[in-house]
């Protein structure tokens, strides 16, 4: 005697199957490492263009000085301000002006390998000071199992806005409002097209997501 399988149990085999097969698991984590690399990249963007905004408005009200008491109030409400949703958004470099932006085992890897990759592809500023490797971001990603913590990086490329703060032809006055707010600063002797930073980016799961 042959038995049918029902059309609707049939279906929910074939879906059961598919969702539980080892290429459709694979698919999944693949399109959510993507959608997650896609809103990290969101963040590190907002954070860039507000910090650049504040910069730029203390600049013109107050000069150089002034942008460097901004960068100093504003930079951690800001990213505490993006920090939604389970992110953490923040930045760290291999030479850094405030200390608890100090960068991990991970991060430092990932900084080590920006900084060489632009050194292989500085292109000389057009005027308005973009160079071809500033169009298309250097990016890492790291997934950790253990912890269920999404990673990602993005890096910060020495433009000529920064120099006059970041550069080793640094005004006086300037330094000494650096000193006053970083008196262990790192972050000087860059060159235009160098590797400033990273913006640094750590999504965790919530609890509820998870069960």
């Amino acid at each position: 005697m042959k038995f049918s399988v029902p059309l609707n149990v049939a279906y929910v085999f074939s879906c059961l199957t598919y969702v539980l097969s080892p290429n459709a698991l694979a698919s999944n984590v693949d399109s959510d490492h993507s959608l997650k690399t896609q809103e990290a990249r969101m963040h590190a963007k907002a954070l860039g263009a507000a910090l650049q905004a504040k910069l730029k408005q203390a600049i013109q009200s107050g000069g150089l000085e002034e942008g460097v008491n901004a960068c100093h109030l504003a930079a951690e409400p800001i990213a505490t301000a993006l920090s939604v949703e389970g992110w953490t958004v923040g930045r760290t470099a291999l030479k850094v002006r405030n200390p608890n932006n100090s960068p991990d085992a991970w991060e430092q890897t990932q900084l080590t390998m920006f900084a060489e990759q632009l050194a292989k592809s500085v292109e000389l500023p057009n005027e308005t000071g973009e160079t071809l490797s500033s169009k298309k971001p250097l990016e890492a990603t790291h997934f950790d199992k253990e912890s269920n913590k999404f990673r990602y990086m993005m890096a910060i490329e020495t433009k000529p806005v920064c120099i006059a703060c970041h550069g080793s032809d640094i005004s006086p006055t300037v330094k000494e409002v650096i000193d006053t707010h970083y008196p262990n600063d790192q972050a000087t002797g860059f060159d235009i097209g160098s590797l400033r930073g990273a913006f640094t980016l750590i999504y965790t799961e919530s609890q509820s997501t998870l069960n």
